[in-house]
């Protein structure tokens, strides 16, 4: 799996490479987070929104798909022993409805062959009024050119199922029936957009509720 192959590597793109950007991000994050918040944490990589997340005091299960990635977060986040890793798949995750009251996917809708599968677990988990949070990196600038980023990390086996703009990707929440997505980008040498939504009510429409 390409995944557990950068895993040991990984935390150099996260602290230098793209630092301006994750700077900015962990800045965005943490403002929508809590004490006592019960946030779900999809895609935790090594960790880095994770230990935001656990800053901020909330209650915070985190998971990832890569087995090698979970092992780095674990010893990345050891300052904050009560988080909860576990392996699991976005697109079929093993939780009841409504357990958390934040749900925060980080730069993996682009790399995922259904992303609205996705999209539909993570809304099925927020409880009622709850809040998505999904960050995403940019991978096609502002102009729709395909980013060297993008192009040089596919060709290194990423595999990227999409390659959205700010543009691109507020409007596939928008189609996806979340009227009342923000999106606020972290800009850097990548940078990355961060979508934020109501859970959707039966009827499409997000709940009200205040953040």
């Amino acid at each position: 799996m390409f995944w557990d192959n950068v895993a040991g590597v990984y935390d150099i793109y996260v602290n230098f490479i793209n630092k301006k950007t994750h700077t900015a991000l962990k800045r965005i994050i943490a403002g929508r987070i809590g004490a006592g918040d019960r946030v779900l944490k999809c895609a935790c990589g090594t960790g880095m929104l994770s230990a935001v997340i656990a800053e901020r005091g909330a209650i915070l299960t985190a998971t990832d798909f890569s087995p090698k990635m979970l092992e780095r977060a674990e010893k990345n986040c050891a300052a904050w022993p009560d988080i909860v890793f576990r392996r699991a798949d976005i697109t079929a995750l093993d939780f009841p409805d409504g357990s958390f009251d934040k749900v925060v996917a980080g730069n993996v809708l682009h790399l995922l062959d259904e992303p609205l599968k996705a999209l539909g677990e993570l809304d099925r988990v927020t409880k009622r009024g709850g809040l998505l949070i999904i960050p995403t990196y940019m991978n096609r600038d502002r102009g729709g050119k395909t980013s060297a980023f993008a192009s040089a990390v596919g060709k290194a086996g990423a595999d990227f199922k999409r390659q959205f703009t700010e543009e691109t990707y507020r409007q596939f929440f928008l189609d996806a029936g979340y009227p009342d997505v923000t999106v606020t980008t972290a800009e850097g040498r990548i940078p990355c957009a961060v979508a934020v939504m109501r859970k959707r009510d039966p009827a499409g429409s997000a709940h009200e509720g205040k953040t």
